[in-house]
């Protein structure tokens, strides 16, 4: 049986961390691995099942954070937003199959070079010049490749999706920051049907795709 909290964060724009925060997902990454027990073995982020997603198109900025165990929120910084905690175990014994679902997910859409049919829509960026690929290197997929991506993890994922929508996401880093780790980020929206209620509860519990760590892969679902 998968468990699992979903907390919803109102940022406080005007607190110096969440201005750091909301700059920098690796520095966002640290602040929200307080939030989890202490003891956690060589992969922390993984056994406390952390995945966040956050959205900045609201009236203040919303942080969704999912955890395995109930998140202590007194370790964030004082002053650093308002929270509300709920336990998604109703979420998980309601996933039926045929059963109709909205959903939501941030995810990083990649190809390794070698292994799948090499990407035919190249960046949108202005100014944006493709870089040279050698076998095994990871691409990011845009535009009808990210969207088939989407197609191909989401049917793994225990979901027929019936309407899509994608959008892509600002990976936060600041430009003085020293060498590290960037993620392609893409919204998918839309509505799906459920086909494998076991499928998808571990994709909910365990998120889908590269850079859970940094704000990719958490999946949100709400009935129709």
């Amino acid at each position: 049986m998968h468990q699992a909290s979903l907390t919803r964060i109102h940022l406080n724009p005007a607190h110096p961390a969440v201005r750091r925060d909301l700059a920098d997902y690796p520095h966002l990454h640290k602040t929200l691995m307080n939030l989890a027990p202490d003891g956690l073995d060589t992969h922390p982020r993984r056994q406390a099942g952390l995945l966040f997603r956050l959205e900045t198109d609201h009236p203040t900025p919303l942080l969704f954070v999912q955890t395995r165990h109930t998140p202590r929120i007194q370790r964030l910084p004082p002053g650093y937003g308002t929270s509300n905690t709920r336990d998604l175990a109703a979420m998980f014994t309601h996933l039926r199959p045929g059963r109709p679902v909205r959903y939501r997910i941030i995810a990083s859409p990649t190809a390794r070079i070698g292994n799948n049919p090499p990407p035919r829509h190249p960046d949108p960026r202005p100014g944006h010049r493709p870089s040279t690929l050698r076998r095994g290197d990871i691409t990011p997929l845009h535009g009808p490749d990210a969207q088939a991506w989407w197609q191909r993890r989401a049917s793994q994922a225990g979901l027929t999706l019936t309407l899509t929508t994608h959008q892509p996401r600002p990976y936060r880093r600041p430009r003085d920051a020293p060498p590290g780790p960037h993620h392609h980020l893409v919204q998918f929206d839309g509505t799906a049907h459920i086909t494998d209620p076991d499928a998808l509860a571990t994709a909910l519990a365990d998120g889908i795709g590269r850079g859970r760590a940094y704000g990719a892969g958490l999946l949100s679902l709400a009935p129709t």
